[in-house]
């Protein structure tokens, strides 16, 4: 469950870069936000996140994220990874396995696919909220795909991500950001600490 939420929010964020119809001023101004929040989060100065996720009180997990151009790193209670671009290391706590995959392979997350979705395929509009500004995504009709809603909350002065709640079919995850740094990323946080894990771990290499 932990792989998907993270596969769900990692390409929730990506998705950001896409292009969506601008037909009103409102629309052209939450563009211009969500382009903002994803320099933030995806541009070359590189980023760091820690989010809290809920699923409608069912299910939480939380762990950090450091984001680099192609190059990603995330910790949590079950598994750190690494990805320097071209290999991803996946280190399973509980069993002491260390996973090898391709960065751009799709085995090492299952779940990614089902959640790739177009910006064209949802209306959208920025409101004030008392906690900053609430950008509002809702799927247009006779459009295919899994994710229906989905509600941004930024920072009013910075466009920093603050909180995202996502609607995937009828149920509601709400994913909470804190902590969060744009720049100042180094290459070396997304470098496997291969000495580490030299003693008393498993390696099975999926390339």
């Amino acid at each position: 469950m932990g792989n998907k939420i993270l596969a769900l929010f990692l390409v929730l964020l990506s998705s950001l870069a896409g292009h969506a119809d601008e037909e009103t001023p409102n629309s052209i101004q939450a563009r211009r936000i969500f382009d903002t929040a994803y320099n933030q989060v995806f541009g070359e100065q590189g980023s760091k996140l820690h989010y809290d996720v809920n699923i409608i009180g069912l299910y939480k997990t939380n762990g950090t994220i450091w984001l680099k151009g192609k190059k990603q790193k995330f910790i949590d209670n079950r598994v750190t990874s690494w990805s320097d671009g071209k290999t991803a290391y996946m280190a399973y706590k509980k069993k002491k396995t260390v996973e090898i995959y391709d960065a751009n392979s799709n085995k090492k997350d299952k779940f990614s696919g089902r959640f790739k979705f177009s910006l064209d395929d949802f209306t959208y509009n920025i409101k004030n909220n008392s906690d900053g500004l609430m950008l509002i995504l809702k799927q247009k009709k006779k459009v295919k795909g899994t994710i229906k809603e989905v509600r941004a909350l930024v920072d009013r002065t910075t466009y920093a991500p603050i909180k995202i709640r996502i609607k995937v079919a009828f149920i509601w995850t709400t994913i909470r950001i804190s902590d969060f740094q744009s720049g100042s990323v180094s290459d070396e946080e997304f470098v496997f600490p291969a000495d580490k894990y030299s003693s008393g771990w498993k390696f099975h290499d999926n390339r």
